[in-house]
C-alpha cells in the first residue's frame, strides 16, 4: 500500500484531510508506508496542523509491530509542543526502563502534567529495574496529582512494590483502596507468591472469593504456585476441581495447565502430574521443565532423562537453562557422572547456552559425591567467575564425606576469604580432623575460633549427604 499524494487543503477540507491522515497512519502495514505518509504530511504542511494526526503517526511509528523508535523520536523532537499522549507513547515504547524514567523527568521539566496513562508505563519500567526508591518517588507523584484511587495506577503500584520485594507496602496500598478490581486482587496475590508468602497468598485468595469475585486463570495459576511452594496439596486439588468445572470460561491453556503440573510435581504426586502433562494439547518449555524437574527431584531419574530425550526429539520446544538444572540435578541424585558430564558439555556445544553458576554447582556436586574431588576442584577453578560460598560449601561437604582433608583445607581457606567470620566451615574441618584422630589440628582450630571470636553465619549450614 502506498500512501496517496495529498493536494493542498482548502480551509473547508482541512478537517476531512486530517481525519483521513489519522486513519491512514493507523492502516499502514510497513514502516516505509509510514515514512511516505510522514513525508507527504511535511510537504503539505499538515504535520503541524493537528496534534491528533501527529499523535497517531507517532503511535504507529513507536508501537506498531514494525516500529522504528529512532524515526518516532525524530517526529517527537520536531513537534513544537508535544502533548501528554505523545510523551506517554514515547515512554511506553522505550526498550530500556532507565530511558523511560529519563523521559518522564524531561516531561516534567517541560511542564507537561502526567496522567493516569503515564504512571502504569513508568511503574512497569520500575518493576523491570526492581527499583524500590523510584517506585516510592513515583508513588508520591501519584498522590500529589490525585491519582491514588485510580485502579490502573494502584494496580501498577502494587505490582511494582511486590516485584521490588516490598510486599508490606503493597498490601498497605491494597488495603487503602475502597474499590478493588479482580486485576488488583490478582496482582496482590501474585505479589505474595513472588515473595514466597504462600500462606498470605492463599488467605487473600479466600477473601477474594468470599468478596464475590470469581478468579481468573492468572489468579489460579498464582495460587497453584503458592500451593506448590507451601505443600498445600488439598488446596491445590480444590483449585483443580474448580478448573475442571470452569475451565472453558477461564481460558484454560498452557499457563494454567503448567501451574497444575508444577503443583502436583512439587507435592510428590508424580503420577497425577505426568497424566496432566501427557493430556495437555499444548506445552511450552516451562511445562517440560516443571515435569522434568519434578521427576528428578523425587528420584525418578530415568523418567526425567527419558522425558529430556523426548523433548529433544520432538523439536517443539528447545531446552533452556532451567531444563539443564533439572537434568543435572537428576544425574546428581543417581550418581550418573558420565551422563552429567555429557549433558553439561552439550549446553554450549549443541544449544549455545552458556552454563551459569547453578549448572557448575550441579556438576561440582555430582563429581564431589562421586569422589572426583580433584576434578571438581579443577572445574571450580576454571569457572569464568569466582566461586561463591554455595559451590565451595558443596565441595567442602564432598571432601568431608570422602575424608579428603587436603581438599577440605583449601575449601575452608577460600570460604573464609569470602566470609572471614564463618564459624561453620571451621567446625566442619575440626570434625574431619577429629574423625581422622588428628587432635593437634582440632586443638589448633578451636584455639583460632576462640581467639578470633568466630560466629556461625545465620542461615548457612553444611549438610553432607
Amino acid at each position: 500500500m502506498l500512501a496517496p499524494k495529498l493536494q493542498p487543503c482548502s480551509p473547508s477540507s482541512v478537517h476531512r484531510s486530517l481525519s483521513t491522515l489519522a486513519l491512514l497512519a493507523d492502516k499502514c502495514t510497513t514502516m516505509d508506508q509510514l515514512k511516505q505518509l510522514h513525508a507527504q504530511m511535511i510537504v503539505s504542511a499538515v504535520v503541524t496542523a493537528d496534534a491528533y494526526v501527529v499523535s497517531r503517526l507517532l503511535f504507529s511509528c513507536a508501537l506498531s509491530p514494525f516500529a522504528d523508535l529512532s524515526h518516532a523520536s525524530r517526529i517527537f523532537r520536531s513537534t513544537p509542543h508535544p502533548n501528554s499522549f505523545m510523551w506517554n507513547t514515547l515512554i511506553r515504547a522505550q526498550p530500556q526502563a532507565l530511558h523511560a524514567l529519563s523521559l518522564y523527568l524531561a516531561m516534567r521539566r517541560n511542564g507537561v502534567l502526567p496522567g493516569k496513562h503515564t504512571f502504569p508505563f513508568l511503574l512497569k519500567a520500575c518493576s523491570e529495574l526492581r527499583n524500590l526508591p523510584a517506585c516510592k518517588q513515583l508513588h508520591v507523584h501519584v498522590m500529589k496529582i490525585g491519582l491514588a484511587s485510580d485502579l490502573h495506577v494502584a494496580n501498577a503500584l502494587v505490582r511494582c512494590y511486590s516485584v521490588s520485594g516490598n510486599w508490606i507496602d503493597a498490601r498497605f496500598l491494597f488495603d487503602e483502596m475502597t474499590e478493588r478490581s479482580p486485576s488488583l486482587w490478582t496482582t496482590m496475590i501474585c505479589g505474595y507468591t513472588q515473595n514466597f508468602r504462600s500462606n498470605e497468598a492463599l488467605q487473600l485468595f479466600s477473601k477474594m472469593v468470599g468478596a464475590g469475585f470469581e478468579p481468573g486463570g492468572a489468579t489460579l495459576a498464582s495460587v497453584l504456585s503458592a500451593c506448590a511452594r507451601s505443600g498445600y496439596l488439598n488446596f491445590g486439588e480444590r483449585i483443580h476441581g474448580f478448573v475442571k468445572v470452569k475451565g472453558v470460561g477461564l481460558g484454560e491453556g498452557v499457563i494454567l495447565g503448567t501451574a497444575l503440573v508444577y503443583m502436583y510435581a512439587k507435592n510428590g504426586e508424580i503420577a497425577k502430574a505426568r497424566r496432566l502433562f501427557d493430556e495437555m494439547p499444548e506445552r511450552n518449555v516451562v511445562t517440560w521443565n516443571a515435569m522434568i524437574c519434578g521427576l528428578g527431584a523425587h528420584g525418578y531419574v530415568e523418567d526425567a532423562l527419558g522425558l529430556f530425550e523426548k523433548m529433544k526429539r520432538e523439536h517443539v520446544v528447545c531446552p533452556n537453562g532451567v531444563t539443564f538444572v533439572g537434568v543435572l540435578s537428576a544425574c546428581c541424585h543417581a550418581g550418573l557422572i558420565d551422563v552429567g558430564r555429557e549433558i553439561f558439555r552439550s549446553m554450549k556445544l549443541v544449544y549455545g547456552i552458556e552454563p551459569k553458576i547453578e549448572h557448575y554447582g550441579c556438576l561440582v556436586d555430582l563429581l564431589g559425591r562421586g569422589g572426583r574431588l580433584l576434578e571438581a576442584e579443577e572445574l571450580v577453578n576454571g569457572m569464568p567467575w569466582k566461586a561463591d560460598v554455595v559451590i565451595l560449601g558443596a565441595l567442602l561437604a564432598a571432601s568431608k564425606s570422602s575424608g579428603n582433608t587436603e581438599v577440605a583445607v583449601r575449601m575452608v581457606k577460600e570460604i573464609l576469604a569470602l566470609e572471614p567470620q564463618n564459624h561453620g566451615v571451621h567446625v566442619a574441618l575440626s570434625n574431619m580432623h577429629a574423625e581422622a584422630g588428628q587432635w593437634q589440628e582440632v586443638l589448633r582450630l578451636r584455639k583460632t575460633m576462640k581467639e578470633e571470636k568466630l560466629k556461625k553465619v545465620p542461615g548457612w549450614s553444611l549438610i553432607a549427604s
